[in-house]
């Protein structure tokens, strides 16, 4: 199968490059810049004529978008930016897959949702976005369901990787060279290894699970925690145990976006569907701080 990754360069995108050596399915990994080094092809999303060249070119039978405007403060103030990358691109993206007969594949997130809930969010959850990330991601979901083609859409959350800027390496750099830092626990979720969700989109591809199988699903590593939780794991796990962590509310670190209270997403449907072993949280960041420790990052 010819598959086309968009935004190749992001924390996604990276994992299922590093996942696709030996596959047998032929990949070209696409993004809007070419870092040295870095075997990428160049494409702009908002661009529909660039997209329908590529995928023409490759003769693409499967998309998988990772690209997107993730700032969720920066989006507050370019929602328009933020629109046509989270909306009007993914619009491009799933036009061209329904003009060829291609497989939409599109990461979507936990910020559709209010995250007034006290239980685990279904698909069939009512959205009700905070902010202008969720809603330009919200937007880019009903682009892909309007528009016809074949399509499944994973919501995740709280994602991470050796690769670009994340909680964990923050952690890391903070818990190493403070004495005290201080982290809110009145925001609770799950966090995602990067790895572990393109190991379940390798999975999709290979088991051929998707025409047929069409719709929203969840994914996220196993388990709840707070981001207090999570940064005393991080810090635990990469040995900086001198910092003195302590709990705060979110009132104490003021933003121009209201976050999701709680938005821990429910994977019964996509375990039950694909047949996948989700890990849990902790075990995960384990592996990735090994990564990490391993490239001294």
């Amino acid at each position: 199968m010819n598959i086309l990754v968009t935004g190749a360069n992001g924390q996604l995108g990276n994992e299922l490059r590093t996942l696709a050596v030996g596959s047998c399915h032929n990949f070209v990994f696409t993004d809007i810049s070419r870092p040295d080094g870095v075997q990428t092809e160049l494409l702009d999303i908002t661009d529909i004529g660039q997209i329908r060249e590529i995928v023409g070119l490759n003769h693409i039978e499967c998309i998988i978008n990772c690209a997107a405007f993730t700032n969720v403060d920066a989006a507050e103030d370019q929602e328009e930016l933020a629109y046509r990358l989270n909306a009007q691109a993914v619009g491009n993206l799933a036009s061209v897959a329904r003009e060829v007969g291609a497989f939409l594949i599109h990461i979507s997130t936990d910020y559709v949702f209010a995250g007034n809930s006290c239980l685990p969010l279904s698909e069939d959850e009512l959205t009700s976005p905070t902010g202008a990330y969720g809603r330009t991601k919200l937007a880019g979901e009903k682009a892909v369901a309007d528009s016809g083609c074949r399509y499944i859409i994973l919501r995740t959350a709280w994602l991470y990787s050796p690769y670009g800027k994340n909680f964990v390496k923050t952690m890391r750099s903070l818990t190493a060279t403070r004495p005290t830092l201080n982290v809110v626990f009145d925001q609770v979720g799950t966090p995602t290894y990067a790895h572990d969700l393109a190991e379940a989109i390798m999975h999709i591809v290979n088991t051929g699970r998707m025409v047929g199988y069409e719709g929203v699903y969840h994914f996220s590593n196993e388990g709840v925690c707070s981001w207090y939780d999570f940064a005393c794991a991080i810090a635990d796990a990469s040995g900086n145990t001198a910092c003195r962590i302590s709990p705060c509310h979110s009132d104490e670190f003021p933003s121009k976006v209201k976050r999701p209270a709680f938005s821990v997403l429910d994977k019964t449907k996509f375990k039950s569907t694909f047949s996948f072993d989700i890990p849990n949280w902790m075990d995960s960041l384990k592996k990735c701080i090994s990564v990490l420790k391993s490239d001294n990052r």
